[in-house]
């Protein structure tokens, strides 16, 4: 454990917060465990939230729709927060040799890794008291993502795409949510769900281009590095991809031209993310990223209108 004339500043230590002061804000004690659950970067809990919330909505809502969407959005902080505590257990030696993330509390020595583990386990009980409130089905099948999720970190290191495989863990919640409302999962839930993978692979390789020259050092593989110079038209191609699955989805909710006109507002956001996206500019790819925030509740509305209008 490092000294107090050591121990980085929350400034230092996650240079893309979104909230500079929460963590100097904390008492000392828990601001290592703050910084390493990413309390002060709230994006991904939000982009872990949003695909049950859009399950819910296009189902219907059902006579607990709003209690139900309360419980996934719990849910979603605490395994978002969990996931970064077990991502940077494993990689605290590769964070440790890249720029951006070198003085994550782990890789820092900032906190220990007994300190890691505690925290995770706290946040996982955290998810079993959500795991509860779900019928049995969703709960067989949020159980069933623990195997990829425990798998991703070392995808990095195995394939050149880890971001289809973050597609598979944070689009998981729309596999929770559709048959948290119906009692079931049929294709209507699966193409929300593979629409909601190509949005993940969308602007986690936006993402990933903040890492392109660390990652290549470290050898460590993305798509950002895989599509190389056609990182934007690759950006586009899987926003496309979505959005044609979120249309059949949609469709078959409502099958007439209120499902398209819903989505109309999400593909001319996406379509000005890969427009407007400047591949070599770190700053530009984490605003594009963030925006995915918003684009999150427009399909959220879309959901909505098509889900709940008869």
């Amino acid at each position: 454990m490092s000294t107090d004339a050591n121990i980085p500043t929350p400034s230092d230590t996650v240079p893309d917060s979104e909230r500079h002061g929460l963590i100097g804000a904390l008492p000392r004690g828990l601001r290592p465990y703050a910084s390493l659950m990413r309390l002060d970067r709230p994006i991904g809990a939000w982009l872990l939230f949003w695909p049950g919330a859009w399950a819910v909505a296009l189902a219907g809502f059902g006579p607990h729709g709003l209690r139900l969407i309360l419980w996934l959005a719990l849910g979603a902080w605490a395994m978002r927060g969990a996931g970064c505590v077990y991502n940077d257990i494993v990689d605290r030696k590769l964070d440790a040799q890249v720029a951006r993330t070198r003085l994550r509390p782990l890789a820092s020595g900032w906190v220990s890794l007994a300190g890691a583990w505690a925290l995770l386990v706290l946040l996982c009980l955290i998810g079993l008291v959500v795991l509860l409130q779900l019928n049995r089905i969703a709960q067989i099948l949020a159980l069933a993502s623990l195997a990829p999720v425990a798998a991703y970190p070392f995808m990095k290191r195995i394939v050149w795409w880890p971001q289809a495989w973050l597609g598979i863990v944070f689009s998981w919640a729309a596999l929770v949510g559709w048959p948290a409302v119906t009692g079931t999962l049929d294709a209507t839930g699966l193409l929300l769900y593979a629409g909601a993978i190509c949005w993940v692979i969308g602007y986690d390789t936006i993402y990933a281009l903040q890492d392109k020259e660390d990652d290549a050092l470290v050898g460590v593989k993305s798509s950002a590095l895989a599509l190389g110079r056609h990182a934007r038209t690759g950006v586009a191609f899987f926003y496309l991809a979505a959005m044609v699955l979120w249309a059949a989805a949609l469709w078959r909710v409502r099958p007439d031209g209120l499902s398209l006109i819903a989505l109309a507002p999400m593909a001319v956001h996406l379509f000005w993310q890969a427009a407007a996206l400047k591949p070599e500019d770190g700053a530009d790819a984490l605003e594009k990223f963030r925006s995915n925030r918003f684009a999150g509740l427009l399909m959220f509305l879309a959901c909505l209108v098509v889900g709940t209008t008869y």
